[in-house]
């Protein structure tokens, strides 16, 4: 399988984490500008009114380029550490790409999707990511079925509304975290896995009902950093 990726920092990522490039098409000062990064690499040189017509942006980059999938490294939770990212039916684009990108930047290399989440390779999950796809091991599997496997010993802390404030959760390095989708919650089949349930606490008493999935899982990453 494919996927399109636009923009410096998204098809240079992508060509530095190794994965097979099928077509890279860009303009000639690009090809120049990155003669480092590409050794190596077929460039089919167009011009900016090609890549305007072949790009999905508003403004046209000046790289367009089309990938191999990354191969799937399947889950073995006796060498996972640390915190992995659990999504239950994240159905938005933009939300999916920047969860991934947060992920990246806080070091967490495993996020599981259900089956119902948007395609991680969609075009604008690909471009909110900026580039963290490539170094995010990302898969998409049936949720329960992967939370009967896991050890007993790794707990799950669900995102909710009614939990316990996250700045009196105990924080433990290895650990699931499992986000809901933004219009449900977290889906009432997979209550039933969660040791904790956490919150992040409002500081209004008439402000939004909830917090953006995304925002949430920021919020999150950056308390479980903090051990």
């Amino acid at each position: 399988m494919q996927f399109v990726a636009e923009g410096n920092i998204n098809v240079l990522d992508f060509i530095s984490s190794k994965l097979r490039a099928i077509n890279v098409f860009a303009t000639s000062e690009w090809k120049n500008r990155y003669q480092k990064e590409i050794h190596g690499i077929s460039i089919t040189e167009i011009d900016g009114r090609e890549l305007s017509k072949i790009s999905t942006l508003k403004t046209a980059p000046e790289v367009v380029a089309v990938f191999a999938y990354p191969k799937v490294q399947k889950i073995d939770w006796h060498k996972t550490s640390g915190m992995t990212i659990m999504l239950d039916d994240i159905r938005d684009p933009g939300n999916l790409g920047t969860i991934i990108r947060t992920a990246d930047w806080f070091g967490i290399r495993q996020i599981i999707c259900s089956e119902e989440t948007v395609d991680a390779f969609n075009p604008k999950v690909v471009q909110a990511s900026m580039g963290s796809l490539s170094r995010v091991n990302l898969q998409y599997n049936n949720l329960q079925n992967i939370l009967k496997s896991k050890p007993d010993n790794l707990p799950v802390y669900g995102a909710v509304l009614d939990g316990i404030p996250i700045g009196k959760v105990k924080k433990e390095e290895n650990i699931i975290i499992l986000i809901g989708s933004e219009a449900h919650g977290i889906s009432d089949k997979l209550l039933k896995f969660l040791d904790k349930k956490i919150t992040i606490p409002t500081l209004s008493e008439r402000g939004a009902e909830s917090l953006n999935a995304a925002i949430a899982t920021a919020i999150i990453c950056y308390e479980f950093s903090r051990l």
